[in-house]
């Protein structure tokens, strides 16, 4: 199953086809809302992890891949209304360039997990100054 992100145009200009699901996805309960910024030498995700910490979250990065995994685990199962996420979550971004997962940072503040992952160097846009001769 694939998913698209929609974006304003002059955002996100080269991302096509950003959200994708892994094959395994019916392992998982649902689908973790993110938002996805593209700066100069960085792509920056957030999402809302109510109540998670970091031994909640596996986040990796492969190649141009970015996958966050985790669980919301119910304390109580006899609730009257529940509207807050419980279960397994699943996510992974392709983003149009490759990263450099080994500067990639992330961090849960209030509970925002906020994931920043920079540009391979080689994916960066390069100045190339003309001779005259």
């Amino acid at each position: 199953m694939t998913y698209y992100f929609t974006a304003n145009p002059n955002q996100f200009r080269h991302l096509r086809h950003l959200a994708q699901t892994s094959e395994n996805e019916q392992d998982y309960e649902f689908h973790l809302p993110v938002n996805v910024r593209e700066e100069e030498d960085t792509y920056a995700l957030s999402a809302v992890v109510p109540g998670l910490t970091a031994e909640d979250l596996n986040i990796e990065v492969i190649e141009n891949i970015i996958t966050i995994k985790g669980e919301f685990k119910a304390e109580d199962s006899s609730f009257l209304l529940q509207e807050l996420p419980s279960g397994k979550f699943h996510r992974s971004l392709r983003m149009p360039t490759e990263l450099d997962a080994s500067r990639a940072q992330a961090e849960i503040k209030n509970g925002l997990l906020t994931v920043r992952v920079p540009k391979s160097e080689h994916a960066l846009p390069r100045q190339i100054k003309v001779s005259v001769n």
